[in-house]
């Protein structure tokens, strides 16, 4: 190739670069990360974005090139002169690539062992995926039983996931991982917040009728607010009666489900509680918890509740039923 080709090719994919750039890489595609994990993650998203660039303004350069330089004449009806093609040139475009994937691959797995690692006094969450909400448990503070994730910042933590049902999956946008929850197995997603504040939960596997809504949040929280959030809550559970109650109502993911307007509560997968609590008395109200298929409310069919909630501690039962008969209305 003459030199005065291999200038115009540079500048030409100079200029494509540059025309490249900033949609590739000043555009937000990503929202900001909360976790050491997913800036490791981000790492390997823009080395192979700025290889995308590169290889984008070559190839778009030398077919740019091309189109302009070896187009037909005007009124030129004869055949392209034969072309056998360049053994260098192909040996090329076959070894760089090799490269480029090989060295994609080294560096994705050297993150996903690193994104691994933990330090052996690292915190364990228990995570329940059913259909259709979250449920998290902290063995660190005696078992205690949420709905809503909470952590400290800058606190490495393994989450150990199950599911009592089908396939779930856990994803918040801001950490960048996703992790499956399968039936029968115990599925670990470890991350260490880097980011104070609150982030959304995403189940990304089609599990149900209520897929659309079986959503959370996590919060992340300086380790003075966690621990105060922490006394808090065993506070409530060791208060009993109608904190207990709401309590319970959250942490088993019922608002993901029903709507009761005293708790915020506006899932639509079942029954709205506001309408059908009312006339109740607390042993048909127990009944609908430990067997939600003996009376099925008009409009809906057996299997929207899944799951039992049997296995509740008789206090729990027992609080979270007379919060819901004096929420939703006393019985006639």
């Amino acid at each position: 190739m003459r030199r005065r080709q291999i200038i115009q090719l540079t500048l030409l994919s100079l200029v494509v670069a540059g025309a490249t750039f900033p949609l590739a890489y000043l555009v937000d595609w990503l929202p900001e990360d909360g976790s050491i994990q997913g800036k490791r993650i981000d790492d390997v998203i823009l080395t192979t974005v700025w290889m995308s660039v590169a290889i984008f303004a070559l190839v778009a350069a030398v077919l740019v090139y091309a189109i302009v330089k070896f187009r037909a004449k005007p009124g030129d009806m004869e055949d392209g002169k034969p072309v056998h093609g360049h053994t260098g040139l192909e040996l090329a475009w076959t070894a760089i690539p090799t490269v480029i994937v090989v060295a994609i691959a080294v560096f994705s797995s050297v993150v996903v062992v690193k994104n691994d690692e933990l330090p052996s006094d690292h915190r364990v969450v228990l995570v329940e995926a059913r259909q259709f909400a979250w449920g998290f448990e902290y063995p660190e503070l005696g078992g205690l039983r949420t709905g809503q994730l909470v952590l400290p910042i800058d606190q490495p933590v393994e989450l150990q996931m199950y599911s009592p049902d089908v396939i779930h999956a856990f994803w918040v946008p801001e950490w960048r991982q996703k992790q499956d929850v399968v039936p029968g197995i115990t599925t670990v997603y470890r991350i260490t917040p880097t980011k104070l504040g609150k982030f959304p939960i995403v189940c990304t596997e089609l599990c149900g009728l209520g897929h659309s809504v079986m959503r959370n949040q996590v919060v992340v929280l300086s380790q003075e607010e966690f621990d105060l959030w922490a006394e808090k809550q065993r506070a409530d559970v060791d208060a009993g009666g109608d904190q207990l109650g709401e309590n319970v109502f959250a942490n088993q993911g019922c608002a993901g489900c029903h709507v009761l307007n005293a708790a915020g509560a506006t899932g639509a997968v079942g029954p709205d509680l506001d309408i059908v609590g009312p006339g109740q008395d607390i042993e048909q109200i127990i009944e609908s918890i430990v067997n939600p298929d003996a009376a099925i409310t008009e409009g809906f069919s057996s299997g929207i509740m899944p799951r039992s909630y049997a296995g509740l501690p008789d206090d729990q039962l027992q609080a979270v039923a007379d919060y819901l008969r004096t929420q939703a209305g006393p019985a006639e």
